[in-house]
Parts: structure tokens; C-alpha cells; sequence
């Protein structure tokens, strides 16, 4: 049964009236009752993974388009807003919340955003950081990270733009690092050169000179990804800046990110291209190492060119990637498969992508659930950034990336598990905030709602479970 039934049903009500059809002529489309479908699009019953292979084939949409709408996400970023102290007194609860998100996601969005104004000023002035001519700078990355989600991390546009230039590229012959100096220098008029480059600049641009400086400290796959960035900045500047136009996104610093996640994105476009990697996904189950090797990139590379897979047709797994520094600082968040990841907060500690930490550079495997029952299969691994030089330091990361437990046997990682017993399951939750899991030993604070009962003459092991 899929968990995400607040965002299908919702949806096949979209569909079916789109096409002027009654639930009865849907219904008997489908091979089931018109009140069986009634309770569907009321979010009443969930929807087994056959019934939505049936609703999206009838339609004609992929199963990714019927399931990975923003509905539970917006719900999911609403539940985290009121979980917050000042609405301590509100006694909103969970339905009330995710009624908010399905029937007025317009209002549901400005809820968000004037909570996320709120934070922004209270953390101004509790830090005297905040510039007074500008907005609090996590605003513009909040900004970006619905703006991908929006996208689906999906942009045609930029796509053809790195279609066209690898196509030019791979005329020459030669490998594609060497093709794409070629086409630096005989098409840019740039000079690619190894510098020795100040401590925290990767790559500069020399316009006088016409070269471009490459730090020679990064790995061959870093160096490539900021050349091939740098190309997409000079040749894809049209695509970027029409894609922006029309996003709707704030003025101040998110208009700039997004010209850098767009360029970004068409680098790896241009190294990974969209049909070879697709079908190389398919070939090596997501292996991402044997992808990395394939196409020459980074592990976390691969697994953001695996996010990106949506073409209508031709789509991969809908995934969810999340990067976490040893802190617990989210600096990286996006979500296909269904699963929320805070949005203000720190994620559950039971995620693998903690406990990847605990065994550096290997794969966690884990099978997750969350508290309204829907499982998660998601993988984890560490990467460290920073300079290869002596006593240089390192930045320590984790990175996650996961699907719906229903396309976890597409995926290598999930080889000798067994998907169906309870056993292999870990209960995790988005935020200690609003998780309902009382009896978790690993709660940093107890929900929102919850009101101590202690008693002088018991100690229980926890002060936020619930006294028996």
C-alpha cells in the first residue's frame, strides 16, 4: 500500500474532472466501485501500488506525476511551522493542518513563507547578523529548495542546451575531458590552466587574459564539474535566465543561487547525459559508484543527476537526496519519493544518513518508516570536502538518498535484504517537534503538544513516554 495517499487522492479528483469523467465512468475504467473511488479522492483509502499503475496508465502520466505532487511536503513543512513554541496554545491538530495544505495550498504557502520571515527576524535579532538592507541570506536557500522541488528538479531547457554542447563535444574524438578544453579554447576562445589558486577559490575566470584558472589541488572530477559549470554560465545564460524570470523567486540573493544550482545542473547534464545515464541507471541498479566510474564523477554528483531523472517517458526512480555536515546542519534537501525532511530543523537521529558517520565512506542501507506508516528505502554515505593539501581542513558529510520501499528491488543496494519482514524496519520520524513516537530513547525535545505528567515516587526512562 503506498503512505501517500493525502497527495493521490487529491490528484485522481484533478485528473478525472479534467477529463469531464464521473467517478462512475472512472470507476468502471478502473474495475472498481464508484464509492471504493469516492473514499480514494477523500483520502479515506489508501492506494495499492497495482490500482496506481492502473490510474496512471489509464491517464497516461507517469507514476511519479500522480504521486510526487507537493501536497504532504507543504503539509509536512506546515507541521513543522506550528510545531514551534509560539503556537504551543493553538491546539491545532495534524488533520487540521494537512486540510490547510490539500484544500488552500495557496494560503497554506503563505502561512510558510511569513512563519519563514518570522524565524529570520528572530534569529537576527538574537545573532545582530542580519543586515538591515537585505534579507536573512537561509531565506534565498529556503527559496531555492522549493523552487527545485517546484521543478521537480527537472529542466528541459537546460537539458537540451547541455545536449547540444556534448553533442559538439563528442565530435572531436577524444575523451570528454579532453573534448571539453577543446571546446573551451576553439569555442569560448578560453584557456584552461592549472593554477595554484588562494586558499578557498576553486576556479577563477581571467576575461584579459582569456584563461580560466583551475585550482590544482581538486580531484579530476571536480576540476571537470566546475569547467563544465563554467561552460554552462557562458552558453546556457538564456535558458538560465527565462527559467528564473519565470519562478517566481524572490528578489536579494535567490535569483543568484539560482543561476548557480542551473549552471550546476547543467554540468551534469553535460557530463551525465540524460539518455546514456538513464539507461546506465537501469544497467547497474543505481549502483553510484560503478556510475561514478562510468561517467567520471563524484558520489554525490551521481546521486543529484539521479534526482534529476524526470523526463515525461523516460523518468528513474523518484528519490529523495538530503546532505547533513556532522552537526546536523541540512544544507541539502529534496524530496520525489514522498519522505519530509525538515525543513528548519535538524532530521530524526534514527536516519542512516547520521549513522553513516559511524563507518565512513561505506554504504548504510536502511529500510525506514515513518509515523503514518509509509517505508522509505534509503541508502547513506559520508563524503569529505576540502583542500588536498597538508593539514588542510576537511569538511565531513553525509549524504542520503532513498525511494519509496515499493521501487526498492530497482535499486543494487537492496540485494539479500529481506524488504517484507518487520524486522529489517527502523522507526524514524521528521522532528522531534512533531513526531508522535513517545517512546523513542533518542528524542531531543518532546512534541509540541505534549504536557509533562511526572510523578515524585516513579522515574520513567524517558520524561516524554507516556506512564503505563
Amino acid at each position: 500500500m503506498l503512505g501517500t495517499e493525502s497527495q493521490v487522492g487529491g490528484r485522481i479528483k484533478r485528473l478525472r474532472r479534467q477529463r469531464h469523467l464521473s467517478q462512475a465512468d472512472l470507476a468502471q475504467a478502473l474495475g472498481i466501485s464508484a464509492s471504493y473511488l469516492n473514499l480514494i479522492e477523500h483520502n479515506r483509502r489508501k492506494v495499492t501500488v497495482p490500482l496506481l499503475f492502473s490510474i496512471t496508465g489509464y491517464f497516461g502520466v507517469e507514476p511519479g506525476e500522480l504521486v510526487d505532487g507537493d501536497e504532504g511536503r507543504l503539509a509536512g513543512d506546515l507541521m513543522e511551522a506550528f510545531g514551534d513554541d509560539i503556537f504551543a496554545d493553538s491546539d491545532l491538530t495534524n488533520l487540521e493542518i494537512r486540510d490547510l495544505a490539500q484544500s488552500n495550498p495557496a494560503a497554506a504557502r503563505a502561512v510558510l513563507r511569513l512563519y519563514d520571515r518570522y524565524r529570520g527576524l528572530a534569529t537576527g535579532q538574537a545573532s545582530a547578523s542580519v543586515p538591515s538592507s537585505g534579507e536573512p541570506f537561509h531565506l534565498a536557500t529556503d527559496a531555492i529548495s522549493d523552487f527545485l522541488q517546484e521543478n521537480a528538479n527537472h529542466f528541459p531547457a537546460v537539458e537540451n542546451a547541455a545536449e547540444r554542447i556534448r553533442a559538439d563535444i563528442d565530435i572531436s574524438g577524444d575523451s570528454f575531458d579532453t573534448g571539453l578544453r577543446t571546446y573551451l579554447f576553439n569555442v569560448l576562445g578560453l584557456e584552461v590552466v592549472l593554477s595554484s589558486l588562494p586558499h578557498g577559490i576553486a576556479r577563477q575566470l581571467d576575461t584579459a587574459r582569456r584563461q580560466l584558472l583551475v585550482s590544482d589541488l581538486l580531484p579530476a572530477e571536480s576540476a571537470n564539474f566546475l569547467l563544465a559549470q563554467q561552460v554552462g554560465q557562458l552558453v546556457a545564460e538564456n535558458e538560465i535566465a527565462q527559467i528564473i524570470a519565470a519562478s517566481g523567486l524572490p528578489e536579494g540573493d535567490a535569483p543568484a543561487l539560482a543561476r548557480n544550482v542551473l549552471s550546476a545542473y547543467f554540468a551534469a547534464a553535460l557530463i551525465m547525459p540524460y539518455a546514456p545515464f538513464l539507461r546506465a541507471c537501469r544497467d547497474y541498479r543505481y549502483d553510484i559508484e560503478r556510475l561514478g566510474r562510468r561517467f567520471g564523477a563524484s558520489f554525490e554528483q551521481v546521486c543529484h543527476r539521479m534526482t534529476t531523472l524526470q523526463r515525461k517517458g523516460a523518468s528513474g526512480i523518484p528519490l529523495h537526496l538530503v546532505r547533513t555536515d556532522i552537526a546536523g546542519n541540512i544544507s541539502k534537501r529534496f524530496s520525489l519519493s514522498g519522505i519530509h525532511i525538515p525543513r528548519h530543523s535538524g532530521a530524526c537521529p534514527r536516519w542512516n544518513i547520521y549513522a553513516a558517520f559511524l563507518a565512513p565512506e561505506r554504504i548504510n542501507v536502511q529500510v525506514s518508516q515513518m509515523p503514518d506508516g509509509q517505508r522509505f528505502f534509503c541508502i547513506a554515505r559520508t563524503i569529505t570536502k576540502g583542500d588536498y593539501r597538508y593539514n588542510a581542513p576537511r569538511r565531513y558529510l553525509s549524504v542520503g538518498l532513498g525511494c519509496d520501499i515499493h521501487h526498492a528491488r530497482e535499486m543494487i543496494y537492496s540485494d539479500g535484504m529481506d524488504l517484507a519482514t518487520d524486522q529489517q524496519v527502523v522507526p524514524i520520524g521528521v522532528g522531534c517537534r512533531i513526531c508522535p513516537r513517545l517512546e523513542c530513547g533518542q528524542r531531543a525535545h518532546p512534541p509540541a503538544d505534549h504536557r509533562f505528567r511526572l510523578d515524585d515516587a516513579v522515574r520513567p526512562e524517558s520524561l516524554y513516554a507516556r506512564m503505563r
